[in-house]
């Protein structure tokens, strides 16, 4: 990001290629409409290209990433009253070849289940597991993109984490 700062627009390239993929599932996993996830997530973008000049080197670029991303993800659910995570995106990947139509049915079902124990969580505890577990944050980089202490990320990630458990069947 300082070389983009500097005007380096392949060092914006770069980093865009390195964290669309997980930035965007993050977003989509988040509001679970495309559309509204392919215009949050390009928002979220263009406040980076805007903050260049003002980009100042406090935190992980990630963690300084997904705290844009969480400040414009809170503002639309303000707007709109939308809650943080109502499941994961239902479509199922193309299957691999000899694999079983049993086993794709078994692999859905247990994604919906885990959409529906995800959706059941807490707002707090969604967004902090999907950080954590899909933009593979650390919890001090949870931490300083949600503004809350490491201490409350970390019990946010515990309470996620045992719910889950639960409402899954792992012990």
């Amino acid at each position: 990001m300082l070389a983009y700062r500097q005007g380096d627009a392949g060092a914006f390239e770069a980093l865009y290629a390195r964290h669309k993929g997980p930035l965007y599932r993050f977003v989509l996993r988040a509001v679970k409409e495309r559309a509204l996830a392919e215009e949050l997530y390009q928002e979220i973008w263009m406040r980076v290209i805007e903050a260049r000049g003002r980009y100042a080197v406090r935190a992980k670029f990630t963690t300084w990433l997904y705290t844009i991303a969480h400040h414009r993800l809170a503002d639309h659910w303000r707007k709109r009253g939308l809650k943080l995570v109502e499941a994961l995106e239902a479509d199922d990947p193309p299957a691999p070849r000899g694999f079983e139509p049993e086993a794709r049915a078994e692999g859905r079902q247990g994604l919906q289940r885990l959409a529906a124990a995800l959706a059941a969580l807490p707002e707090a505890q969604r967004e902090t597991f999907l950080l954590h577990e899909e933009a593979g944050m650390t919890l001090g980089e949870v931490a300083a993109a949600t503004g809350v202490t490491e201490e409350a990320a970390k019990s946010r990630l515990r309470y996620a984490l045992a719910k889950l458990r639960e409402a899954l069947g792992d012990d």
